[in-house]
């Protein structure tokens, strides 16, 4: 008996789940209908608006089309400009900000420019320079001035080491820098 309860159950709402199912296909594809028919019109526009495909148009679709077309031109201009009044406005408080910065820095540099010119023009440098003479017995001693040092060739005293060497080249002369 529950066998065929069961296999009743089965047949009946079987047969109406099989239904529903092709009722959903059904609407689907009417729906997908639509949306491809929506598509083409769409992309038939689009076409027009490109100025493709125009020879079929009658001269009250053209001059819709044209309508539109300069609709959205003046859209477009308006929002481009609008765009660029944006950016004006900025530019123009981005120079205030620094017109100000480069006020303040010129009003900081008059500050220390003024004390300095006033101590040249009295004869005062503004930075005192002293000699520290070393402590004897410091790290740091003062060093000894030659003040004959010279740089270069000096041929008398070349000509005086010469006299009992033998490194002499053809000429009989040895460059300075080689003894």
């Amino acid at each position: 008996m529950t066998k065929t309860l069961e296999k009743y159950q089965r047949c009946s709402y079987g047969a109406l789940e099989t239904n529903l199912l092709t009722s959903d296909a059904q609407s689907s594809y009417q729906e997908y209908l639509k949306l491809k028919g929506k598509v083409e019109v769409l992309q038939q526009t689009q076409r027009h608006f490109l100025g493709e495909d125009l020879g079929q148009l009658c001269t009250e679709e053209l001059q819709h089309l044209e309508r539109q077309l300069e609709s959205s031109l003046k859209q477009i201009r308006s929002t481009r400009t609008q765009y660029v009044l944006d950016q004006l406005a900025d530019l123009q408080q981005k120079e205030q900000a620094l017109l100000e910065t480069n006020k303040a820095l010129r009003n900081k540099l008059e500050e220390i420019i003024t004390p300095l010119q006033l101590s040249w023009e009295a004869g005062v440098p503004s930075t005192q320079y002293r000699y520290h003479p070393a402590e004897p017995g410091s790290f740091f001693e003062p060093l000894e001035v030659n003040n004959t040092l010279q740089i270069g060739y000096n041929p008398v005293v070349t000509d005086q080491l010469n006299i009992g060497t033998s490194t002499q080249n053809a000429n009989g002369i040895v460059p300075g820098w080689m003894l």
